[in-house]
């Protein structure tokens, strides 16, 4: 992974250009895709019938459920990928539509306080580059963990807390964002390097969401559908 300059969060914008595409600028001005994005909704969705199942405690106390596929390589990654000595915390897996709306509605308050005066559009562009619009949600599909790397001690320094705003981090809740320390920077390298080599891709605005067979992973991976579209708790 490269280090790049972050530009400060007030001076950085998402952008709806003419086309009505969504993107944000990342890390030295890198485009990112945000979840909001049209590309991203004309994914089609060739739905594989997998279940929800909880990780285990392995995985820590969440017990968080996921679809079948995702829990196999996280699994991999856990097992094969990662040195001895460190292991995969996850926090949050497969969201219902309420609460992914719970999420959306208080964030978008909290963006419309930093940028008045948006519209409803370029709001939900904001929005998304923290929570997914329900209908394109990789937690919805059951496709997507929060995370963070652990070790006999407990979760380690990861540059911000899992769920740090862009706000709340100064950007530096996005995966390349440069100005974290060192060991930080280091860890999200080690944390890429094995979800990656299992099939997972990152939302580059948050280091800690990895997501499997959704339309966003679909998007990145070049694959010509998801796989899960929203999965029904279980």
């Amino acid at each position: 992974m490269t280090s790049q300059h972050v530009v400060p969060p007030e001076e950085r914008s998402a952008e709806v250009p003419a086309e009505g595409l969504a993107t944000t600028s990342g890390p030295g001005g890198r485009e990112i895709v945000l979840l909001s994005d049209p590309r991203v909704g004309r994914i089609p969705v060739a739905e594989c019938g997998e279940p929800l199942v909880e990780l285990d405690e392995t995985f820590g106390a969440a017990r968080a459920p996921v679809r079948v596929g995702l829990a196999q390589r996280l699994r991999r990654a856990q097992d094969d990928l990662l040195a001895e000595g460190l292991r995969l915390e996850v926090v949050e897996g497969h969201r219902d539509p309420a609460e992914q709306q719970r999420i959306i509605d208080r964030y978008s308050g909290e963006v419309l306080a930093e940028h008045p005066g948006v519209d409803l559009r370029e709001l939900e562009v904001l929005t998304s580059r923290f929570v997914a619009p329900i209908a394109v949600a990789p937690h919805v599909a059951g496709a997507a963990v929060d995370l963070t790397l652990a070790d006999t001690d407990g979760p380690l320094d990861m540059g911000t807390a899992i769920d740090a705003t862009p706000e709340m981090s100064g950007g530096r809740c996005y995966f390349d964002a440069p100005d974290i320390a060192p060991e930080a920077r280091a860890l999200r390298g080690v944390l890429a390097q094995a979800l990656g080599s299992a099939g997972l891709v990152n939302y580059p605005t948050e280091w800690w969401h990895w997501s499997y067979g959704d339309r966003y992973w679909a998007l990145a991976s070049g694959a010509r559908a998801a796989l899960y579209g929203p999965a029904a708790s279980r």
